[in-house]
């Protein structure tokens, strides 16, 4: 038998290649908590989708059950294990989020209140409103107001990655985990491209800052020197043009 130090010291590909042969279920675990960090990062970056009516440990025990199937699912000629394993992750916790009925319809009618109210306030007042002036015109707290828009954030977030999934399975036969074949993936990639280059510029940077780098929707507009609402209000704007330029093309395959 394997010491732990030993253990610790094989690679994932070589966990894979035993676990592929043995299907042992200690080898399968080993994997599953090599990605641990994995699940957290991502149940806390979707955490305003949850956070209503679960714990993050909630969540996290949940990916990683769902990790292990995962494991016990991939293969390996069709791609590298963590995307197939990030994409599982955030899945779950869409479908988990959306048999809690994870927003309210009053808090639906605050996030479409949002956008009108800011622009009504941006053309009054000759600038960008603060959270604060937003907050009083729709007669919120900044808390609530804060809360409202972080959900309208990760709902377009959640609703381009539901698109590009949802596309991945109209190329992939079956239950096939990823495209069949190696070009569909790369036209994917190249599709997805073409349309960002088509937005505006400050739309591009926005989904890069939040998307790429993992910044939070606050620090986005650190960065840019506008508020999280107009930050929001860009993102909004950005995914709205991508979901359409997709559907166009995909519905045209």
């Amino acid at each position: 038998m394997r010491s732990a130090a030993a253990e610790k010291e094989r690679t994932v590909e070589e966990l894979f290649g035993e676990y592929l042969r043995t299907r042992a279920e200690d080898i399968k675990w080993e994997i599953v908590l090599r990605h641990s960090n994995m699940i957290k990062n991502i149940a806390l970056r979707l955490q305003d989708v949850y956070s209503s009516f679960a714990q993050l440990d909630d969540i996290i025990n949940e990916g990683l059950i769902t990790l292990a199937d995962a494991v016990e699912k991939y293969d390996p000629e069709k791609g590298v294990f963590e995307a197939y394993a990030s994409i599982r992750v955030r899945g779950m916790i869409i479908d988990y989020a959306k048999k809690q009925d994870w927003v309210a319809s009053s808090v639906r009618r605050r996030v479409q209140k949002i956008d009108q109210a800011a622009a009504e306030l941006a053309a009054g007042l000759g600038r960008e409103p603060t959270e604060q002036e937003v907050a009083e015109e729709l007669g919120l707290t900044l808390a609530q107001y804060r809360r409202a828009v972080g959900i309208s954030f990760t709902r377009n977030v959640i609703s381009l990655e539901e698109l590009v999934e949802q596309n991945r399975e109209h190329w992939a036969a079956g239950d096939a985990r990823y495209p069949e074949e190696e070009l569909q993936r790369t036209e994917l990639v190249e599709v997805l491209a073409q349309a960002i280059s088509s937005l505006e510029k400050n739309e591009q940077l926005v989904l890069s800052l939040y998307h790429e780098h993992d910044l939070k929707r606050t620090e986005v507009a650190d960065i840019l020197g506008v508020s999280p609402v107009r930050v929001s209000q860009i993102h909004t704007k950005a995914l709205r043009k991508l979901r359409k330029l997709l559907a166009k093309y995909f519905n045209n395959d």
